[in-house]
């Protein structure tokens, strides 16, 4: 038994140290001599995109969370080819968009400086603008990381589902250094954006759910008025009714009224680990932006691939030709 608890101890600290070392070597202002404007470009073409298409702020949100819960290195741009195969084909990944306008980011800056700036900084980078251009708080991110090689699936070992608990929920993010408190700031980021209604029907029928508030539960079913919803249809709810493109408390408030579309916002709002974290938010939204810019620079740090691995991809869909 001892042999085995200070194996187990050995391979906490080993991880540890892993997620450290590559954290360490992201810099501020990485590209302060290789690509001066890296950043500048970035931010241009992430407030043309959101112009166009308001939408792509939320997606590149969205994509922070689904490439750095295993690794912040651009595994998730990856399209299906040769030996590779996309994150994007799972199911953890339905509904979200917008990949192509990655590319736009990209071309501007190969224009700029070729093969120098990374698709997984373009990632961690574009989520900073989007949630500035989504009202939120404007957080200081290091650079440096480089692309993977290779894709990480299957996702589901590390990308909480929609119908996970809240105790597995809270253990994913805590396996990335994610504390309890900036979990919950981060499933803030659920002010924005929309649910599918594919993911939330098992809450409305045969029967509602009783832990949701009953008028709520029928403007859903108004939203979703099938149990069995076509998954390439539109069928959806905003998470937010009130301020649906704009990242602040009313995520908190709303869960609290029992109006969360998913069982972990539900779960959220009741669970005695995570429920004064809720409640503070709720009732603060300058206490809740602050843990979310935390929660977002840890996991945008979240075992980076850094130095001389990975590489610098040409075209954020395809690893680099030998």
């Amino acid at each position: 038994m001892a042999n085995s608890s200070s194996r187990f101890s050995f391979f906490l600290l080993f991880l540890l140290l892993h997620f450290y070392l590559g954290r360490s070597q992201l810099e501020a202002n990485y590209y302060s001599k290789s690509c001066p404007r890296a950043e500048e470009i970035i931010k241009e073409q992430v407030t043309q995109l959101y112009h166009k298409h308001g939408n792509t702020a939320v997606s590149w949100l969205r994509n922070l969370f689904h490439d750095c819960m295993k690794s912040c290195d651009a595994s998730l741009l990856l399209t299906s080819k040769n030996d590779v195969v996309s994150e994007q084909a799972s199911s953890r990944s339905f509904g979200m968009r917008n990949f192509k306008y990655v590319n736009t980011i990209k071309e501007a800056l190969e224009q700029e400086c070729p093969s120098t700036v990374s698709c997984a900084d373009i990632v961690a980078l574009s989520a900073r603008d989007g949630i500035v251009l989504l009202g939120g708080p404007s957080i200081e991110m290091k650079t440096g990381r480089r692309d993977s090689k290779q894709s990480h699936l299957p996702v589901e070992d590390f990308i909480p589902n929609h119908n996970d608990s809240i105790s597995l929920v809270l253990s994913r993010f805590q396996s990335i250094g994610i504390d309890v408190e900036a979990t919950v700031a981060l499933l803030g980021g659920h002010s924005v954006g929309r649910v599918h209604c594919v993911n939330m029907v098992d809450r409305l029928y045969p029967t509602v759910d009783p832990t949701l508030d009953p008028e709520h539960a029928e403007y859903l079913k108004r939203r979703c008025p099938t149990p069995n919803p076509d998954p390439k249809a539109v069928l959806y709810s905003r998470n937010d009714l009130d301020t649906p493109m704009i990242i602040d408390n009313q995520y908190y408030k709303h869960i609290l009224a029992h109006k969360g579309l998913l069982h972990v916002d539900a779960e959220l709002a009741s669970d005695p680990r995570t429920s004064p974290f809720v409640q503070n938010m709720a009732s603060d939204n300058e206490y809740f932006l602050q843990q979310f810019s935390r929660a977002i620079l840890m996991l945008s740090e979240a075992d980076p691939l850094t130095g001389d691995n990975g590489e610098i991809r040409k075209d954020c869909r395809y690893v680099n030709p030998n």
